[in-house]
């Protein structure tokens, strides 16, 4: 059974703009655009619940959220599923290892991988007193670990000062090399060097950032500190009384309200952007010197988003764009199989991972995965497509909603205060003006409305009666079943 490598190159909260090749006009990702130019890269990719935790059982599961059971974000629930990538994986052949974040629960389960040298970034979950000790972070993140051993007991990833979900930047006080960006890439090529040769490999680099802290090293934020970037997307139906009301707190979903500080902070997060580019770059020129590479498929995304203050909003869980879409590039070796590079309108999700990687391996995809496999789409054989995808999230404030995407357009319902909004993308893909009340659209956001009552109708929070949407509803973060 022919087997190659699979790399899975995950990022914490990277935007599905935030590439040159995807047309951003300030960050630059040269090593990432490189992949991107020779391989696939899927345009129309989603974090169908854009979180860290939802978005992760997804990607492992193959799982819609209303099947795995995640609609939200909440620490402390085990993870216990019939399947799980890495499961799959070990079981048919493959070395598998992850190296970085996983963000699971016990915090050191390894999901099926057979190696984990695990650094979660900042949890503050498993940072307070009265988790039991074995589950603190100072035991369970090896990275920490090395960090102290190294520089003293009193080291710690988040001594430059930034917060894990604040706006505030400033650059890493320790020496680059020591960075957990760096240490990812150093640990993953440690293991190319050291694997087992007899049979492929499963490697997942998982990289935290650029999730906050906003902390690059010096050098990257050089690169956008001085720079005239590109405005955050404000609309038309931006609720600006919120930011002025909660903008100077430092991790406030609404946003801020000292342009400044704005401006310093897309310069912090395009600099973790950039240095994470960097680190790829070397990882991905150590698998060129082992003779791997063309043996190899490789495949990047990440979790979800960051609003970035597109709209007056900041960090993620809400439906727009900023915070929902994703990047997606599959990278094929020339040993493995021969593919044109092309550009995919696919409507795509993080639940269509596990079968692409499963089918790529020759491994059988098990019932109940919801996603479907990209490889015939690459091959250039039948493609697989979606008319929309169903997204959600619940949120505290009243801000929980579901959304339904196509490829050229988006409905937004948000449960708890019965308000709807809908966005033309494809004329309008900042979401810049909220059509919902436009007559020509009518026609079409009632199908779209339709079609999320029927996906909510059977869901255990009484979301829908099968004929219309029914506010005043209670927003879980998880599904009873679990």
């Amino acid at each position: 059974m022919n087997q190659p490598n699979i790399l899975l190159l995950m990022c914490d909260q990277f935007r599905g703009d935030c590439l040159s090749y995807a047309g951003h006009p300030d960050v630059k990702t040269p090593y990432l655009d490189t992949l991107a130019s020779e391989g696939a890269f899927f345009d129309h990719a989603y974090s169908s619940c854009p979180s860290c935790i939802p978005a992760r059982v997804a990607l492992f599961t193959g799982k819609s959220q209303e099947h795995h059971g995640r609609v939200g974000y909440e620490d402390g629930i085990d993870w216990n599923y019939d399947h799980m990538l890495a499961e799959e994986m070990s079981a048919n052949g493959y070395q598998t290892q992850c190296i970085g974040k996983m963000h699971v629960h016990p915090a050191r389960k390894h999901c099926g991988f057979q190696g984990l040298r695990l650094h979660d970034g900042y949890l503050g979950y498993y940072r307070n007193s009265s988790i039991p000790h074995y589950e603190h972070q100072e035991i369970t993140d090896d990275y920490l670990r090395d960090l102290k051993n190294i520089l003293g007991a009193k080291a710690d990833f988040n001594a430059s000062g930034p917060e894990c979900n604040s706006w505030i930047t400033h650059p890493w006080i320790y020496e680059e090399r020591f960075h957990p960006t760096n240490w990812v890439t150093e640990e993953s090529i440690r293991f190319l060097e050291t694997r087992d040769r007899t049979r492929p490999f499963f490697l997942m680099s998982s990289y935290v950032r650029p999730h906050q802290p906003f902390d690059a090293p010096v050098s990257y934020f050089d690169l956008y500190k001085d720079k005239d970037l590109r405005k955050p997307a404000y609309s038309d139906w931006d609720d600006i009384e919120m930011t002025k009301k909660f903008g100077y707190r430092k991790d406030s979903i609404f946003g801020c309200n000292d342009e400044e500080q704005i401006h310093n902070t897309m310069a912090g997060y395009y600099a973790c952007i950039t240095h994470v580019d960097h680190q790829i770059g070397r990882l991905i020129s150590s698998l060129m010197e082992s003779g791997e590479y063309e043996n190899t498929i490789i495949l990047f995304l990440a979790d979800h988003g960051e609003l970035l203050f597109d709209h007056h909003l900041y960090r993620k869980v809400f439906a727009y764009e900023g915070s929902s879409h994703i990047p997606l590039l599959i990278h094929v070796g020339k040993n493995v199989c021969n593919t044109i590079p092309f550009r995919s309108d696919t409507l795509v999700e993080l639940r269509d991972i596990m079968p692409t990687i499963l089918d790529f391996a020759n491994i059988p995809i098990p019932e109940g995965v919801d996603g479907f496999s990209l490889v015939p789409e690459i091959k250039g054989e039948n493609k697989n497509d979606r008319e929309y995808l169903h997204g959600e999230h619940s949120f505290h404030s009243g801000l929980s909603s579901h959304f339904i995407v196509t490829k050229t357009d988006k409905f937004i319902w948000y449960s708890e205060k019965n308000i709807e909004q809908y966005f033309d993308l494809k004329n309008d893909p900042r979401e810049e003006h909220n059509l919902i009340e436009d007559e020509s659209y009518q026609e079409r956001i009632s199908y779209l409305r339709n079609l999320l009552i029927q996906k909510l109708k059977d869901r255990e929070e009484g979301y829908s009666d099968g004929i219309s949407l029914q506010e005043n509803c209670t927003p879980v973060n998880s599904l009873s079943f679990l």
